[in-house]
């Protein structure tokens, strides 16, 4: 595995990657641009992508994270979460991922060491134009999720 940074107009090769993790084009344009962004390869493959902020106060945030359906539930998710701790560990105070109220993500971030902090109802059906499920599920609430770095 290798994980690297992608800059400027490459960014969106990875479109459809990015819109598995975040379904509304126009929001993801709302921080693509001021983002970090990373991908993980394993061999020649991308698996992974996540974009990272700067929110300010010593926070930084993932905004997007997604790895390729194919490759799920093999740890790629789990690695980029770990780099994003270590690499962003001596710029920022805190890590900060908000994702919907998924019986899938939610319990992976818990997982990987994040504790929700904040919810947000009805954040889904006021921000995105059309419902956005998981599992079988109607997304409704923001979760925040933060730790330490």
């Amino acid at each position: 595995m290798h994980i690297r940074q992608v800059c400027g107009d490459d960014k969106l090769r990875h479109r459809e990657l990015l819109l598995l993790a975040d379904e509304q084009w126009s929001l993801v344009e709302d921080y693509l641009w001021r983002g970090e962004m990373w991908v993980l390869t394993d061999g020649d493959e991308v698996c992974a992508e996540c974009v990272v902020t700067d929110e300010g106060a010593g926070v930084c945030e993932v905004k997007n994270l997604a790895v390729e359906p194919g490759r799920q539930r093999r740890g790629y998710g789990r690695e980029m979460v770990a780099f994003v701790r270590r690499t962003y560990a001596g710029r920022f105070r805190r890590l900060r991922i908000c994702t919907g109220d998924s019986p899938l993500t939610v319990p992976f971030y818990e997982s990987c060491g994040l504790h929700v902090v904040r919810r947000d109802p009805g954040y889904f059906l006021r921000t995105y134009d059309h419902p956005i499920y998981e599992a079988g599920r109607l997304l409704t609430d923001l979760v925040e999720l933060e730790c330490d770095l």
